[in-house]
């Protein structure tokens, strides 16, 4: 029998992706003594599996439509074909890479990086299943940071031709027409990726009434229309029956009867929290649906000393939000004060073709938080913006304010939005009035310009703009 060693700790965590690490670096910088568990590798999804090999792949995507662009620019160029091995090693390269640079941080910080499955056995115990044998790891404190799996639905058992995100991003061959089941943000972007890089037809099914439901409705209807331009098709508002799928395709039925056939199905139907079979309910831990339940101002559980930190914490399943709790806990425990997140304030994007941006509330939440009638807003188009002409997209940025008040939501869709998005959290964040961002003075010509002008025409002075 593999012998038992007993370790102390001033913080144990469990789980080393962006709000595990991010919790543990912080925690040495601050003093403590940190343990750090993981399973699988140091940066969990969003590094291997998630959000930066599929935003490498939609940078294929762009440099794979700049042909196609070229010839209105006179440049005659061509897309000759795609070796799709050296694309995903290109991807590989990225996340080799990053991960090479985030195990020397953590080795650098003195963070015990203790490589095995972690299970909560305990108030203030986790117990480890390594290569070595078993580990009991005790700490003062203890955040769980497990982090979440992509979901299917009943019926659809992923495997064969059935895709989630993680094995379309391996997959080793372009889709010629494949469906994908879900319009949420991990939907569209592969619908993106996928048509830029030579699929014959993309089909996106969505039971919901719009593409990306979440962001406000001007956004969701702005990407449809981009979207059909696009040649990507949709259907919305009806609900899938049944899949099916044989050794040459797929077949998708939908609860009214009409039937879509394509060569691979990607199930994009959101992310699960990863809890089962870690301990966290047999130690008392509330829980609802899978998720563990933290006080919002503090990210403490129901238990004295246990935190729960990103995806598995009911909200916005981001990384940045994951990295940006890992900080707060850390923190806290060691004796600070950090302001409590503001789930509103996050920064959401969705780098599809067109690229979405969004913070703060919707035009729709706001009108339900200030009243009808307590709520302006306004979409600035990009036809009078000269950046956004010269890189030949459509689009708008949209803010919206408490009336007489403070800036509460930004809202945008345009090819490079999501690097507008700095100065969106900001003007939400700080508060800011539209005469106050009015009287910045940005670049020009730059695509800042047009939050500026969106700014200047909810002050009542417009400018690039009609009234």
């Amino acid at each position: 029998m593999a012998d038992t060693t007993t370790d102390q700790y001033d913080v144990v965590i469990l789980g080393g992706g962006s709000g595990g690490y991010a919790a543990a670096l912080r925690g040495a910088q601050l003093g403590q003594k940190i343990a750090l568990v993981e399973k699988d590798k140091l940066g969990g999804t969003c590094l291997h599996r998630g959000c930066v090999p599929t935003k490498a792949l939609l940078h294929v995507g762009e440099v794979a439509d700049a042909p196609s662009e070229g010839k209105e620019l006179g440049l005659d160029i061509s897309l000759n074909s795609i070796d799709v091995t050296k694309m995903l090693d290109f991807k590989d390269k990225i996340i080799g890479r990053l991960y090479k640079g985030l195990q020397g941080l953590v080795k650098s910080r003195k963070v015990e990086y203790v490589e095995g499955f972690g299970r909560l056995t305990g108030k203030n115990t986790v117990e480890v299943e390594t290569a070595e044998g078993t580990r009991t790891l005790t700490g003062k404190n203890i955040i769980l940071a497990s982090g979440s799996f992509s979901k299917s639905i009943p019926g659809i058992d992923l495997g064969g031709r059935f895709l989630d995100s993680e094995a379309a991003l391996q997959l080793p061959e372009i889709p010629k027409n494949p469906i994908i089941l879900g319009g949420g943000v991990i939907g569209v972007e592969f619908a993106s990726v996928w048509k830029s890089l030579g699929a014959e037809s993309v089909t996106i099914i969505e039971g919901l009434p719009h593409l990306v439901a979440n962001e406000d409705e001007s956004l969701s209807k702005a990407l449809e229309r981009a979207f059909k331009k696009r040649g990507i098709a949709f259907s919305l508002g009806v609900f899938t029956e049944k899949a099916e799928q044989d050794e040459t395709g797929v077949k998708v039925t939908l609860a009214n009867g009409k039937v879509y056939e394509g060569d691979y199905l990607l199930v994009a139907v959101g992310r699960g929290p990863n809890t089962q079979g870690l301990g966290y309910e047999e130690q008392g831990i509330e829980m609802d649906r899978g998720f563990v339940l933290a006080n919002k101002e503090t990210l403490e559980t129901n238990v004295p000393g246990i935190y729960a930190v990103g995806d598995i914490v009911p909200g916005l399943q981001l990384a940045h939000r994951g990295f940006a709790q890992g900080i707060f806990v850390a923190e806290r425990i060691a004796g600070q004060s950090p302001a409590p997140i503001v789930e509103s304030g996050i920064a959401r994007i969705t780098y599809c073709e067109p690229q979405l941006g969004s913070v703060g509330l919707t035009e729709k939440q706001a009108k339900e938080q200030y009243g009808e009638d307590g709520v302006e807003s306004y979409e600035y188009n990009l036809g009078g913006n000269g950046k956004s002409q010269i890189l030949g997209t459509t689009g708008f940025i949209k803010l919206v304010r408490e009336k007489g008040g403070a800036i509460v939501g930004v809202h945008m869709i345009g090819s490079r939005m999501s690097e507008l998005m700095g100065e969106a959290q900001l003007i939400v964040n700080w508060e800011a009035y539209p005469e106050d961002v009015a009287s910045l003075i940005h670049a020009h010509p730059t695509q800042h310009e047009a939050m500026g002008e969106a700014a200047l025409a909810l002050a009542g002075k417009p400018l690039h703009a009609h009234a």
